[in-house]
């Protein structure tokens, strides 16, 4: 034998490759998504300073906060990765997330320390996300470097996969804690369990990656003198052939992967809790179902893609997503809270005031007193989730609801004392509450009257469309890249993309459905972005599939 033998013994075979690199992803979002899964338990511990629709508004912006500073660290774990290596870079990030996710499960409550506490929330999840940064980059590239040309799709679709198997872990531990506990105990002190649970996983992924060499493309660089980029920051973006092809994948994937993926897997879920006031359980029930179905597709999708071309599937899933937002979230409405959607058809919610009277119905420190008899009956409508349209009356009018052919009249609040603000609050959402229910609207989904199989149908729309955009991504961006700056140069871009544009979707939407009082108005968020990045795809974006990694420099 020769003496070159035991080394290869020790070289892991390309599924311990794609396993390790996989579960390690799985966990990092495992981690990342719990948060966003308990938004509306976290807003009533962390942010009780405020009315109930900002305390929402604001889960949901610590819950993007992390999304924030993720293009932060795909350049700190990009520059690492290109000029030491992918091993080391995902190996600190996964360290890094688990840390700040354990520590979550243990912090104290608004009540226990007051604004101490949303700032250390804050805190953890700006490590997250600094930790999440570099960490898919690392991964899609260290599977895409081990793959071969013709499987590189399908190989790289399971680090998409990673992402439905790190949410369904999470979905089944709150699902599981949920049950075990029972409701009361979970909101009060449960929901810390999933952040625990973190600690055992990190421990396991730890020990999968630490099995891990370095990739094979990455180890041939370091074998050519001055072929390990000096400069990837420079090379990426102050090089006009390289950021043109950053400025490609941002406009015309990474937006519109944000956009869609977030709209199917959290903005539907926050919107089918909040707004149609679905039982959180089933809610849950329904996401793990839909996100299991996922699972598989992303594979699908991506083996799809080394048939056919990267281009056509995501371009698929992009068209799709953009054509089914508004009807299908309508019809959503129906199939999940179909009393609502009667009671909206036959007795819409009309709020008369003068214009100038009105308010946005967000207060993202407490402060705003909204005591006009305009912004009363908007908070009111708003934290019942109830769709209204607006009509304008002459200046200095009193503000009324009508619902359907009733007639509510609201109160001015503007002078009164703290105690007398709230008592008239109270009367008026009485009243108003007194006519919804009259006119039918009800104050939660009636599970007897959901339709599951229409329900699920209906989020599987999302879910093909999210995963033909997803599934073949890994690989047309690392096929995008030349070797020396493909850690950095995919990195930043997919964070800017899914960080920002993604990440922000589900607290700007619902926003916009707070400002406006229409429960569809922030659909046009994801609508726009992908729309956008459907004609920039078809202008700029090259075909990529088959290339040789190791010859895209020349």
């Amino acid at each position: 034998m020769s003496v070159q033998d035991p080394a290869k013994t020790r070289e892991p075979g390309l599924a311990t490759v794609v396993a390790a690199s996989a579960a390690g992803t799985a966990f990092e979002w495992y981690d990342f998504f719990i948060f966003g899964s308990l938004a509306a338990v976290i807003a009533k511990h962390f942010y009780t300073g405020v009315n109930e629709a900002t305390g929402f508004i604001l889960a949901l912006a610590t819950f993007a906060v992390g999304f924030f500073v993720r293009p932060l660290g795909a350049l700190v774990f990009g520059h690492i990765g290109d000029r030491k290596g992918r091993k080391g870079a995902f190996l600190v990030t996964i360290s890094l997330m688990g840390i700040a996710t354990f520590a979550i499960g243990f912090l104290p409550t608004y009540e226990q320390i007051g604004m101490a506490a949303p700032l250390a929330l804050i805190a953890l999840r700006v490590l997250q996300g600094f930790a999440l940064g570099g960490e898919y980059g690392g991964a899609a590239i260290y599977v895409a470097e081990h793959a071969p040309a013709k499987k590189r799709g399908g190989l790289t679709g399971w680090i998409q996969t990673s992402a439905a198997l790190g949410l369904i872990g999470a979905l089944v531990v709150i699902l599981v804690t949920r049950k075990t506990l029972g409701e009361e105990a979970f909101q009060a002190w449960g929901w810390r369990i999933p952040f625990w649970v973190s600690m055992g996983l990190l421990l396991i992924s730890l020990w999968m990656r630490v099995k891990l060499g370095e990739s094979p493309a990455f180890r041939k660089l370091e074998a050519e003198e001055g072929a390990v980029a000096k400069a990837p920051f420079a090379e990426s973006f102050l090089r006009w052939r390289n950021l043109r092809l950053v400025l490609i994948v941002l406009f015309g994937i990474m937006m519109a992967q944000g956009a869609v993926w977030y709209a199917a897997f959290f903005y539907s879920q926050f919107f089918l809790e909040k707004v149609l006031k679905v039982e959180a359980a089933t809610v849950n029930e329904l996401m793990i179902a839909a996100t299991l179905a996922s699972a598989v597709l992303y594979v699908v999708f991506g083996w799809l893609s080394d048939k056919i071309g990267r281009k056509p599937v995501m371009l698929f899933g992009m068209i799709l997503a953009t054509v089914a937002f508004f009807p299908a979230f309508k019809a959503i409405t129906a199939a999940a809270n179909p009393a609502l959607a009667e009671a909206q058809a036959k007795a819409p919610v009309v709020v008369h005031a003068d214009p100038a009277t009105c308010s946005v119905q967000f207060d993202p420190v407490g402060k705003a007193v909204f005591a006009s008899s305009c912004d009363i009956a908007k908070s009111v409508l708003t934290n019942a989730g109830v769709s209204y349209s607006n009509a304008p009356l002459a200046p200095g009018e009193t503000a009324s609801v009508s619902v359907g052919e009733r007639m509510v009249l609201s109160r001015e609040g503007a002078g009164l004392d703290g105690a007398a603000l709230k008592a008239l609050k109270a009367e008026v959402e009485v009243d108003i509450r007194s006519a919804l229910a009259e006119a039918g609207y009800p104050e939660k989904a009636d599970p007897a009257r959901i339709d599951f199989q229409r329900l699920f149908g209906l989020m599987m729309i999302f879910v093909v469309a999210a995963t033909a955009l997803y599934g073949p991504q890994a690989a047309a961006l690392v096929e995008l890249f030349p070797t020396r700056i493909r850690y950095t140069a995919m990195s930043l871009p997919y964070n800017i993309g899914t960080g920002w544009f993604g990440g922000f979707l589900p607290a700007a939407a619902f926003a916009m459905v707070a400002a406006s009082g229409n429960i569809f108005f922030g659909l046009w968020y994801p609508v726009a972005i992908t729309a956008v990045a459907v004609l920039v795809n078809i202008a700029f974006l090259p075909e990529t599939k088959g290339r040789d990694l190791d010859k895209i420099e020349t």
